[in-house]
């Protein structure tokens, strides 16, 4: 899988890319980053990617000019007959684990991260096929989300993984919780590990980790064992 992230600020990535789990798919050269400073894309000698808005108002918002020539030029150098451009702002779909397995499904996602008070709406309108917002709070620019997407997708890459089950046993990926582990010592500080796990019976096991996966769902998160409704995504812009 292929991440093109489009960002006015591209020294943020350099830890997240570069450490753990997505390190490791790159050096398999099973998921490849690429960072595209937007700057690169500014057509004055300044480089100008902001200006104010029209109509008045306070902050900044980020030209269309840079944005367009960016994904047109990914879009060149970098032919894909599966990608998708997705803007990441508050205004988007919600993110969750549903959507990161239906992203999984595209060969490279061109990821722009928009930055200051937000995008000219015509990148939204005409650029981007779909908007992905990470949750209902502020943050002060897409970079963030961009690293949460790069993060939770390299994870489904067939191959990523040393447990090929793990990713399908994680929270969220059967809507609900993952049940709890433990580890040695098997008592800590007069703290025991239940019982049943010790036990060897992987039936009795089983069924201890489903119920109290349900629990712990139910207790903490009881909205995400509610049926969801159908054709979420149907209504996606695509272009």
């Amino acid at each position: 899988m292929e991440f093109d992230i489009i960002t006015a600020f591209p020294d943020m990535f350099e830890g997240p890319v570069s450490h753990s789990m997505v390190m490791r798919a790159r050096d398999r050269g099973l998921v490849e980053v690429r960072l595209h400073d937007l700057r690169d894309f500014a057509s004055d000698r300044h480089r100008k990617i902001d200006d104010v808005p029209f109509g008045g108002g306070g902050g900044m918002i980020l030209v269309p000019g840079p944005l367009f020539a960016a994904v047109e030029a990914i879009k060149d150098r970098h032919p894909k007959e599966s990608s998708r451009t997705l803007l990441l702002c508050p205004q988007g779909t919600r993110y969750d684990q549903a959507e990161a397995r239906r992203l999984a499904g595209y060969d490279r996602l061109i990821l722009i991260c928009g930055h200051y008070e937000g995008v000219d709406e015509r990148v939204r309108e005409h650029l981007a096929d779909e908007s992905i917002s990470i949750g209902d709070y502020v943050l002060t620019g897409g970079e963030i989300p961009a690293m949460v997407l790069v993060d939770s997708l390299t994870r489904l890459v067939p191959g990523t993984l040393g447990d090929e089950e793990a990713a399908r046993r994680d929270t969220f990926s059967q809507e609900c919780f993952d049940y709890p582990q433990y580890t040695r010592p098997a008592d800590f500080r007069g703290f025991k590990v239940p019982e049943v796990l010790l036990s060897g019976n992987h039936e009795r096991i089983a069924a201890w980790r489903k119920t109290r996966a349900l629990e712990e769902t139910a207790r903490k998160r009881p909205d995400l064992l509610k049926p969801r409704a159908p054709g979420r995504a149907s209504a996606m812009r695509d272009h």
